[in-house]
């Protein structure tokens, strides 16, 4: 066992099991983090030699190329790229344009980590497939978002994903973290060596179990007289000094090229600049001899990274510049633009414009990438380049918007304030309070993200009118977090002038004609909500998402989910065959609401938002777990699992950064479940504080008043619901869809006098578009006949409502329906039997519901967002569940929903 090794064993297992599962079809990754030396490279080179079987891919992450976008990824995945025209069209388009070979603008910046784990699937069927990946804390962002979105999607590919890395990068993936070695173990690796017992102490004491210092602290301490000093300073920086002093011996050529190759490895390259102080190939002979580096006819490799650093750190800044100079020099042909202007930009010690323009192109190449934090960083090197006060606050801003692309808000925020310093262009001073308005309200400072991107729009409203509309949007969101004057004030703010034919200007009329009948309660002077969406709709393309997902929520403010779903349903469909990752998650979530109060699609919505926590958790969407994570325990709730409701409501709660994130949702289902449970108080406790509390404008606070409303009632309190009711009555009225007024009549039935109560009941249960609530008014209405003595009348009722409540899977009403039909005298039926669906996963059934109408396993994982190896696994899990035995039998399954 190598040294490095020793104490090892649990990690060594860990790799051993992972590379197992490959081999017998399995996917899986694992991190391996730790200080500088604790051995991640030797773990790295322990399943790589245990992996000779395997096809092994390799990439190391090189500070030098960690502002290139997707320069990492490159290394890993160019020995497959030969098979990227196998991949679908939109991976295989992104992933071209991420490696500058087309086209890339428009395209999904996650779609790349799609078309990797395509590019490993379609690898791995020549057998698994084993990826190494060190120093990932030095790959550029872009290449460490895209691998990071791969391994969260593993499947059943025969891939193997290993990356080692200092920092807290790539959370949620398993880890090994490896600590200093055990005293034994520790004292294993010196076994051999040649010390005195005060130097072996003294090793001991100052290595503190990491194995690189035990092997290369001996000889750096044994010529130090100083004394023992452990911790005097940090491990890191004695290691550093000691292969430091094995540099400073060597020849003054041989330390030129070394520095050389710390800023690049590629062969070529370190020569071609060698030449430019004089010196040749031969220079680098006694760093081999010395052991510090690896060369071959491609490459020089430092035998730890440590070295590339300290070689780095120890030359002169002179000398440093002298050598980015001579790189910068012999990096020729546009393939090589982006690093030559790095390195232009890193031997610049003034202004140099020529160097920031080029820069500034960089940026621009990154961002047409989707490279954003290799962008920020780009414009952010050029500003400091530059004299020119103002082009210096545009480069700044530039920086600012592409960090807040990247989601780097603290780094957004510095920059958009560094920036307001020099820029006098209202323009540009208004995208800047865009981005500090962002920033401001992802870190939950609603209030200020409502001031900020008010006052945006104001500074542009003359100037660029479609400009300010667009702002106003991102105004009707904070608004929304804010309180109920905000959003009158944005309602009102929203009737500036509109270009005609501009769509953001089409929809903010939707978001104006919801929001001010949310707010004011009246449509005076407001045309049809129905007719604006539909003015809107033929404005909006498929180049238009993001307008796209801001007209779908806006109808849901209102009641008028038939829109939603309408434009979601294509939505969705659309995103998914164009790769439009990113903002799956945010359609999925208005799609499964609509799905849930338009139609009580229940299956069908737990289904969608399932699929959407799988890609909000794999994208890093950390708001948009929380909420679906709320809407799942509301479906819990429905179906009376009242552990995974609390569960879920307990993870959504305790995961939310922000105030409010989710936890409506949350109340609304904890609230839901007390009442489906019998626990009338409880339920009308929280429901009365949901429904008029000061959010009680939310989604979730206003269709909550039919629960709060029945909770009032049978706790024999129905005063206490009667304020949300009267506001719930206007708002149904509004919405101009006939179920929220089906869902008013039945609430009159329950509030109002005796003589009303059956024409209320008959108003509602004529609509019959929606099963759960129409159910609900069936039993409801049925315990009323039955308190009468209409037992017969109330029998058939109830009994309907029994069957749909069964079909659905909602235990608490079923329950209920029954103990309220046997009060008739009449034996409640008999349980229907499970549904062929009922054993299926939600990403079973979407799996094959796709497959049963024709789609290839390839087109399937396009959709999904899986490999085609993936979708083959549960399918044939899926087979013996629904008894078929292959595909062919499944068109003639009835896949729909039970509703």
């Amino acid at each position: 066992m190598s040294s490095m090794l020793h104490g090892r064993e649990p990690e060594i297992s860990a790799i051993d099991r992972l590379l197992a599962e490959v081999r017998a079809g399995s996917s899986g990754a694992l991190v391996v983090r730790g200080e500088p030396g604790i051995g991640k490279t030797a773990l790295l080179e322990y399943a790589a030699a245990h992996g000779g079987d395997l096809q092994i891919m390799r990439s190391v992450g090189v500070r030098s190329e960690s502002d290139l976008a997707f320069a990492g990824l490159h290394l890993l995945i160019r020995p497959v790229l030969d098979r990227i025209a196998a991949l679908p069209e939109p991976q295989r388009q992104a992933l071209e344009g991420a490696f500058g070979l087309a086209d890339a603008r428009g395209a999904d910046r996650l779609l790349v980590g799609l078309g990797v784990l395509s590019l490993l699937a379609e690898a791995a069927e020549d057998g698994p497939v084993l990826c190494l990946v060190d120093d990932a804390h030095w790959l550029d962002r872009s290449s460490l978002d895209a691998l990071t979105f791969a391994a969260r999607r593993l499947g059943a590919e025969s891939v193997a994903l290993i990356m080692a890395t200092r920092g807290d990068h790539m959370p949620g993936l398993p880890e090994i973290r490896l600590r200093g070695l055990s005293a034994a173990a520790a004292a294993a690796v010196l076994e051999d060596a040649v010390l005195t017992p005060a130097l072996r102490y003294r090793v001991l004491a100052e290595a503190q179990g990491n194995p690189l210092a035990l092997i290369e602290l001996p000889a750096a301490l044994s010529g130090d007289a100083s004394p023992s000093r452990p911790g005097g300073l940090p491990l890191t920086s004695r290691l550093r000094a000691a292969f430091a002093g094995q540099v400073d011996h060597l020849p003054e050529a041989t330390q030129t090229l070394l520095l050389v190759a710390a800023m690049t490895d590629r062969l070529g390259e370190v020569l071609a600049a060698g030449e430019r102080f004089g010196f040749g190939a031969d220079a680098l002979l006694p760093a081999e001899k010395a052991g510090l580096v690896a060369v071959d006819e491609r490459a020089v490799t430092f035998r730890h990274p440590l070295i590339r650093e300290a070689v780095y750190q120890r030359a002169p800044v002179g000398l440093r510049l002298a050598v980015h100079a001579a790189l910068a020099d012999v990096l020729s042909g546009d393939h090589n633009a982006d690093r030559r202007a790095w390195h232009r930009a890193a031997a610049a010690v003034g202004p140099d414009e020529e160097t920031a323009a080029e820069l500034e192109r960089t940026a621009l190449r990154a961002a047409d990438r989707r490279g954003y934090a290799a962008a920020a960083a780009a414009y952010e090197r050029a500003a400091a380049l530059t004299d020119d006060a103002g082009a210096r606050g545009r480069r700044l801003a530039l920086a600012a918007e592409a960090a807040t692309e990247a989601g780097e808000l603290d780094r957004a925020g510095a920059l958009a304030g560094e920036a307001a310093e020099h820029l006098t262009d209202p323009l540009l001073k208004a995208r800047l309070l865009h981005v500090r308005s962002t920033a401001d309200f992802w870190r939950g400072r609603y209030g200020e993200a409502h001031r900020l991107v008010l006052s945006a729009a104001d500074l542009v409203r003359e100037i660029a009118p479609a400009q300010a509309v667009r702002m106003l949007t991102q105004a009707f969101h904070t608004g929304w977090y804010v309180g109920e004057p905000e959003l009158k004030d944005v309602a009102r703010l929203s009737r500036i002038p509109i270009p005609t034919g501009d769509p953001m200007g089409a929809v903010a009329r939707v978001q104006a004609g919801a929001f001010a009948r949310l707010v004011d309660g009246t449509a005076a002077g407001l045309p049809p909500l129905g007719d604006a969406v539909a003015d809107a709709r033929a404005l909006l393309t498929s180049n238009h998402p993001r307008e796209q997902v801001l007209l779908a929520g806006a109808p849901l403010v209102i009641g008028a989910d038939v829109h939603t779903l309408e434009i979601t349903t294509r939505l969705a469909e659309e995103c998914r065959a164009r790769g439009r990752i990113g903002i799956l998650p945010t359609v999925l979530f208005f799609l499964a609401e609509a799905e849930l109060f338009h139609e009580g699609r229940h299956h069908d919505a737990l289904t969608t938002v399932s699929s959407a926590l799988r890609i909000a958790e794999d994208t890093g969407q950390h708001q948009w777990v929380i909420q679906l994570k709320s809407v799942l325990a509301y479906l819990a709730a429905l179906a009376g699992d009242e552990e995974g409701c609390r569960r879920l409501c307990d993870e959504a709660v305790g995961g939310a950064v922000v105030p409010m994130q989710g936890a409506l949702w949350v109340d609304w289902a904890r609230g839901v479940l007390d009442l489906g449970c019998g626990r009338v108080e409880a339920a009308l406790t929280r429901l009365e504080a949901l429904a008029q509390g000061p959010g009680w404008y939310h989604i979730s606070a206003m269709r909550c008043v039919p629960d709060l409303v029945e909770a009032a009632v049978r706790h024999g309190k129905p005063a206490r619901a009667r304020p949300a009711f009267a506001r719930y009555e206007r708002w149904a009225l509004l919405s101009e869809q006939p179920l929220p007024q089906a869902l008013a009549d039945r609430c009159r039935a329950l509030l109002g006098a005796e003589d009303e109560v059956e024409d209320r009941y008959l108003a509602a249960l004529s609509h019959r578009g929606q099963p759960f609530e129409h159910a609900r008014t069936s039993l409801l209405y049925g315990e009323w006949l039955r308190r009468s003595r209409r037992k017969a009348a109330a029998g058939g009722h109830l009994r309907e409502a029994l069957e749909t409540f069964e079909r659905l899977g909602a235990r608490p009403w079923a329950d209920r329906a029954t103990a309220e039909l046997e009060a008739t005298g009449t034996r409640a039926p008999k349980l229907r039997a499970r549904g062929i669906l009922a054993d299926l996963t939600p990403q079973e059934l979407q799996i094959v519901r796709l497959a049963a109408q024709g789609l290839s396993n390839k087109d399937i994982a396009a959709q999904l967002i899986l490999s085609p190896r993936t979708v083959g696994y549960h399918l044939y899990k899926a087979y013996p569940k629904l008894g078929v035995a292959s595909r062919a039998e499944l068109a003639a399954l009835d896949l729909s929903d039970p509703a």
